[in-house]
């Protein structure tokens, strides 16, 4: 192996001399200044800043509320306790997604049941959810992985005529913020949207979430439960006297951070454009390649691409994921693995000891997750694509 060539790992040049990380917020001087002058301001905490950018979200999805949570793990909880999830009651959900997506089925005392993914897409598979439906379901939590929404034409279908139906529909949209499915805009797919707005995402209020729907009915319940289950909000008091007239929580996004999501929003815009054509140039580059499997887009479907994954194909390598993962770090690319099955962390083993995704768990094995982020050019995408290239080919047998 020539010198040029030789892997970091094992004491050769690195493609890049500075990390490259996979995610990174987007932060500029109107950030900074909005952010100041809350501040300065008569109100930190909820104030507001709040209706203001419910609103703005609202218009940028097209969805009727918009009903800004502290966190997205927040806004899911939320989302479960408004469409009446308690115990005795199931929701389906994807094992290919961050662990909040179940536990917020947990939370309201309901059981988390999980359907297989596509293999391609790593989206939910609708025949596996309408095979995991039982008298007991009453809800469906698809995940809009890396930023693709998932089939809600076929979901809605299954969730009209399941046994209790109709279900209602509650996507972890935390990756697809601005992504669109045969011409309709996340924020109006499903009965429930979740957002999070945490800085590896699309646009961020520091640390937050957001429920979108267009019940309001819903984002009532949405708005008392993150208020400690108070009947009205703060603005709309005439004087001293509130009433708790159910069991609710603080979590409450601040002015701070719904100043700064305005601010963000108003660059939500050059945000997708940047990520869709970093993604775009990633596809052109890998595609064809030898050694890695690219995702695969449905018809119709314009991602947000929160980030963009690839699959190795083991069977051509000498090491195991774990392997390429450490030798890319090496060479300077924050690569990642998004993510973990949920079943496979070792409470859901305990609680659900029996359960087996064969798609979800090979996917898992052969998953690593690129740099994508907006502050990124072309040049750093070219630059991962080298590594790839490099790396794989070190390890390439036959």
């Amino acid at each position: 192996m020539s010198a040029s060539n030789r892997l970091a790992i094992d004491g050769g040049t690195p493609v890049r001399s500075v990390m490259l990380p996979y995610a990174h917020q987007q932060i500029d001087e109107a950030d900074i200044a909005i952010v100041g002058a809350v501040l300065r301001s008569d109100w930190l905490t909820t104030g507001p800043r709040i209706p203001e950018f419910e609103a703005g979200l609202a218009t940028a999805t097209g969805a009727r509320h918009a009903i800004a949570f502290s966190s997205g793990t927040a806004a899911l909880h939320g989302a479960t306790a408004a469409a009446g999830l308690g115990r005795g009651d199931e929701a389906i959900t994807s094992p290919m997604t961050f662990v909040a997506t179940a536990n917020a089925i947990l939370y309201v005392g309901a059981e988390a049941r999980f359907a297989d993914i596509d293999p391609g897409t790593l989206l939910i598979d609708p025949a596996g959810v309408e095979a995991a439906i039982t008298s007991r379901t009453r809800a469906l939590l698809p995940v809009d992985y890396a930023g693709q929404p998932a089939d809600y034409e076929a979901l809605r279908r299954i969730a009209e005529r399941a046994p209790g139906g109709p279900l209602t529909i509650i996507a972890d949209a935390s990756h697809s913020l601005g992504a669109t499915r045969a011409g309709r805009a996340v924020g109006t797919l499903a009965d429930l949207t979740v957002l999070s707005l945490h800085p590896a995402k699309i646009l961020t209020t520091g640390e937050g979430g957001a429920v979108l729907t267009d019940s309001d009915t819903l984002a009532d319940r949405l708005r008392r439960f993150r208020n400690h289950g108070i009947a009205t909000e703060l603005a709309a008091r005439t004087d001293w006297t509130y009433a708790m007239v159910e069991l609710g929580y603080n979590y409450r996004l601040t002015d701070i951070g719904a100043a700064l999501g305005s601010s963000q929003l108003g660059r939500l815009g050059a945000f997708l454009a940047r990520r869709r054509s970093l993604a775009a140039r990633y596809l052109e580059r890998l595609k064809g390649h030898p050694l890695v499997d690219l995702p695969v887009v449905e018809p119709g479907v314009d991602p947000a691409w929160h980030f963009c994954f690839i699959q190795l194909r083991l069977d051509r390598l000498s090491v195991d994921r774990g392997g390429v993962y450490r030798a890319l770090r090496a060479e300077g690319i924050g690569v990642n693995v998004h993510y973990i099955p949920v079943h496979f962390h070792p409470y859901y083993r305990q609680r659900y000891p029996e359960l087996s995704f064969p798609v979800a768990e090979g996917a898992y094995q052969r998953l690593l997750t690129l740099p994508l982020h907006a502050g990124m050019s072309i040049a750093d995408v070219d630059d991962v694509v080298a590594a790839v290239d490099k790396v794989t080919s070190a390890y390439r047998v036959g």
